[in-house]
């Protein structure tokens, strides 16, 4: 049986949500990736809201370099906007994405910006 792209995706990103969930001290960093954007944001599941979000269609975020660059540029601020809330440490969730390209030049510049996963 032939299994496409997307559910392919969807059956990894809910095998990973099985075993992870973010709490108030230590939210869970949902990534999100679209062709020509990336999105994240941290989410207390015990609530069920989110904290703080950053994408590249933020109207702060410039449009310069390659989408990795972009990533990286989306973690560097998810990270400030996460530490003026008083939160350093995060779970990282990547949306069944593999940790490659632009998932993993996000994760590095959330490192760079300060978080902890």
């Amino acid at each position: 049986m032939a299994v496409n792209k997307i559910a392919r995706r969807e059956k990894i990103r809910t095998k990973i949500r099985g075993k992870i969930s973010g709490t108030t001290e230590r939210p869970r960093l949902s990534v999100y990736r679209s062709n020509k954007e990336i999105y994240v944001q941290l989410i207390d599941d015990v609530k069920g809201g989110t904290i703080v979000a950053a994408s590249t269609r933020d109207k702060e975020f410039t449009r310069n370099g390659t989408k990795s660059e972009q990533g990286k540029a989306v973690g560097v601020a998810i990270a400030k906007k996460a530490a003026e809330k008083g939160i350093t440490e995060v779970v990282f969730d990547r949306g069944g994405y593999l940790y490659h390209g632009r998932v993993k030049a996000l994760a590095e510049g959330a490192r760079e910006g300060g978080l902890k996963f």
